[in-house]
């Protein structure tokens, strides 16, 4: 299972920096393209420290890398980083997925073994 290349301090710093919108919207910019620090928090209603903070998380659980040109941060997704993420959600899908499945087959049975329904005019005689 991919819990065993993530620690669970690791899933829990990258959940919880999905769970804000402002930083999904943040990874979904860097995803497309590298951007420095100064253009990300031109496309936000927040403050440059704001962004840097929500940056800061990002880049703390690993899903953002930052580096220098100049005067500038740039920031870019860690592809590694999410693609780990993804496949332990697609591990807890199938997860899901085999217990519905089970839950599903559980049901068939007892639906075939149960003696049918009585009719609704066998008591009209």
């Amino acid at each position: 299972m991919v819990t065993q290349q993530l620690s669970q301090d690791d899933v829990n710093r990258i959940f919880q920096a999905l769970a804000d919108t402002t930083r999904r919207d943040i990874l979904t910019r860097v995803l497309r393209e590298e951007q420095s620090v100064t253009t990300l928090a031109e496309a936000y209603a927040m403050s440059f420290a704001a962004v840097q903070k929500h940056v800061a998380v990002l880049t703390r659980a690993g899903l953002t890398t930052k580096r220098r040109r100049g005067r500038e941060q740039l920031v870019h997704a860690d592809r590694a980083t999410i693609a780990q993420a993804t496949r332990l959600l697609e591990s807890y899908e199938r997860l899901w997925r085999d217990r519905a499945s089970r839950i599903d087959a559980l049901l068939a049975d007892d639906d075939e073994s149960a003696p049918p329904p009585p009719r609704a005019d066998a008591g009209e005689r």
